[in-house]
């Protein structure tokens, strides 16, 4: 198991783990990594420690900052200056659709990033020839989010204080309106957007806040949930009141059997009776039959 540190490139950016690769670093010391886009100057955020390599082959750790290494990068920002001031001139020559937002190039000066937003797709393959022939290096076109762009250039916020994304945040989580309503806000887009024209970042973990102050509140249910729950009742009630009513119409639809000339409910039970011969039945259903005529004239 390889002993790693683990080291960050951009001020707020992800931290990557490098092998030490036999080398005495600590938190806070500026080393030269290879990374996948050459040699880069990056900062110890993590402290060496072991860990599984997983199969995967970890880059390694190639050096201490030096004075040579610091002039270097310093040549370098002046190189990156030069590059996106070359690049916006050719956009604009040649129309392109795109916005700069920065260059960056690698310490050996072998590959030069240049970042971008758009709309959309962008065919890029003129400028990136008219590049490559000023700069004699690889070049590579990367387009990115609006929110990425405002944590590369950096500001400040409503709120007076710098922007999130540029001053701590790593990552960017979802954000949506409901944060918004769950807080009580004035739900008014452009008092909720922030530099980048999209939700701020901070109505996330303020969200977050107060749905774990309100868990801890002594269980007390949201508004939403309340509401729910007594429209589940009233729900319930009515169709529990349905049901009766289907159940009484049905029993009012429901014919008596007619036996002999006689109604007999279904539910009725009585006790039976002895048999009588055929000739007094007989004559009781006469009487019956004179009796129903009777009523029937009157």
């Amino acid at each position: 198991m390889p002993d790693v540190v683990g080291i960050r490139f951009k001020s707020c950016g992800k931290i990557y783990d490098f092998e030490v690769n036999g080398i005495e670093v600590k938190e806070g010391d500026s080393v030269v990594v290879e990374s996948d886009f050459g040699l880069s100057i990056g900062r110890v955020i993590k402290g060496r420690r072991t860990v599984e390599s997983g199969g995967r082959e970890l880059k390694k750790v190639m050096r201490i900052v030096g004075e040579d290494d610091i002039k270097t990068d310093e040549g370098n920002r002046k190189l990156e200056q030069e590059a996106k001031d070359f690049c916006v001139e050719r956009i604009m020559a040649r129309g392109l659709q795109m916005k700069l937002v920065g260059a960056e190039s690698t310490l050996d000066r072998k590959r030069i990033i240049f970042y971008f937003t758009a709309d959309g797709r962008i065919d890029f393959r003129e400028l990136v020839k008219d590049l490559a022939a000023r700069f004699k290096t690889r070049i590579e076109m990367r387009q990115i989010g609006i929110r990425d762009e405002a944590k590369l250039i950096g500001g400040l916020g409503v709120c007076g204080r710098e922007l999130c994304c540029s001053t701590f945040l790593t990552s960017f989580e979802p954000v949506s309106i409901k944060m918004a309503k769950r807080q009580d806000l004035a739900l008014n887009v452009g008092k909720l957007s922030g530099l980048c024209s999209r939700l701020m970042c901070c109505l996330r973990y303020e969200y977050e806040g107060d749905m774990e102050s309100i868990a801890t509140d002594d269980e007390i249910p949201a508004e939403e949930d309340v509401r729910e729950e007594k429209q589940d009742s009233r729900i319930s009630e009515v169709l529990s009141k349905l049901e009766q009513s289907d159940a009484v119409e049905e029993s009012i639809e429901t014919p008596p059997e007619k036996v002999s000339g006689e109604t007999i409910e279904e539910n009725k039970t009585e006790q039976p009776k002895p048999e009588q011969p055929k000739s007094e039945q007989g004559e009781q259903r006469h009487k019956k039959f004179k009796h129903k005529r009777r009523r029937f004239r009157r």
